[in-house]
C-alpha cells in the first residue's frame, strides 16, 4: 500500500540482501528501479514511491505499443550495465526464477509489465526485485521479452488482454532496442525454449503452495493445459521468430 512517498510491502528472507543491492544499484547513478528504505518493525519494508502508469491485465492499448516495449528494453539495458558495477553479495537470493547457470551480476528476472513504471509512455522504473538474483543478462532478457513481447500462444495472450500484436516483429524491436549481436540474439531464442518446455513449473509451485493470486491466474488462463497449448504454439512458430531476429 501506498503512505505519502512511500510504499509498504511485505518483506522476505531475501529483503535485507535485495535492499543493499539496491542502494548500491543507486550509488552507482541509475535511477530507474525502486529505492528502499528499512525493513519495519512490522515485517513490512519501505520503499520510495515511484510516480508513475503500472500496467495490470487487462494490458491496455497504451503498455502494447512498439515504443512502450522498446522503452522497457533500454531500461533494461541501462539497469544491466548499473548491475554489473555492484558485487554480488552472498545473499541469500531466490532460487524460484534465477538462471540455472548463475552469474556475475544481480538480475531482476520477473521483467513483467506489472513490474515496470511507466511516464508518458516510456518505461522508467523497475518494481518488485523478490526474485532478483546472480545470473547473466541474456537470460533477464528473455524473461522479460517471454512477458512482455509477449512470447505466448494466441489465447493465452488475448486472455492477458494483449490484441493482435506482430510478436516476431516485437522481439526483434527487443533484440534492436537492447543492442544484442548475432550471438545474442542466439543466445535469446535459446532462453526462450528452457522456459516453453519447463510446462509452468513455477506456476505449479505457487498454486501448490497455495497462493491465492497464482490460483486464480491459473484458472483464467485455462489450468495447466495453458502450457501445453503454449509449447505446441512454440514449436510451430519458432522458425518464424529466428527468421525475424536474423
Amino acid at each position: 500500500m501506498r503512505r505519502g512517498e512511500f510504499v509498504l510491502r511485505p518483506s522476505n528472507a531475501r529483503s535485507e540482501a535485495v535492499h543493499a543491492f539496491l542502494k548500491e544499484l543507486r550509488s552507482t547513478g541509475f535511477g530507474g528501479a525502486s529505492l528502499p528504505v528499512e525493513i519495519q518493525a512490522d515485517g513490512r519494508e519501505r520503499l520510495v514511491f515511484i510516480e508513475g502508469d503500472v500496467p495490470v491485465p487487462p494490458i491496455p492499448d497504451w503498455a502494447q505499443s512498439n515504443d512502450a516495449l522498446a522503452s522497457i528494453a533500454l531500461l533494461m539495458r541501462s539497469f544491466h550495465e548499473a548491475s554489473s558495477r555492484v558485487p554480488v553479495a552472498p545473499g541469500p537470493w531466490s532460487d524460484e526464477l534465477a538462471d540455472p547457470a548463475g552469474g556475475s551480476m544481480v538480475c531482476h528476472n520477473d521483467v513483467c509489465l506489472e513490474n515496470v513504471v511507466f511516464r508518458d509512455g516510456r518505461a522508467v522504473g523497475l518494481l518488485d526485485f523478490d526474485f532478483a538474483a546472480p545470473g547473466r543478462p541474456i537470460f533477464d532478457l528473455a524473461a522479460f521479452a517471454r512477458m512482455c513481447v509477449p512470447i505466448d500462444d494466441d489465447l493465452s495472450a488475448s486472455r492477458l488482454g494483449f490484441g493482435a500484436v506482430d510478436r516476431p516483429v516485437r522481439l526483434r524491436l527487443v533484440a534492436d532496442a537492447y543492442g544484442l549481436d548475432a550471438n545474442g540474439r542466439r543466445d535469446l531464442i535459446q532462453h526462450l525454449d528452457r522456459p516453453m518446455r519447463g510446462g509452468g513449473a513455477f506456476v505449479q509451485r505457487r498454486v501448490e503452495a497455495g497462493d491465492p493470486n497464482f490460483i486464480r491466474m491459473l484458472e483464467e488462463m485455462g489450468g495447466m493445459g495453458r502450457y501445453d497449448r503454449r509449447l505446441r504454439w512454440w514449436e510451430e512458430s519458432r522458425d518464424t521468430f529466428v527468421s525475424a531476429l536474423s
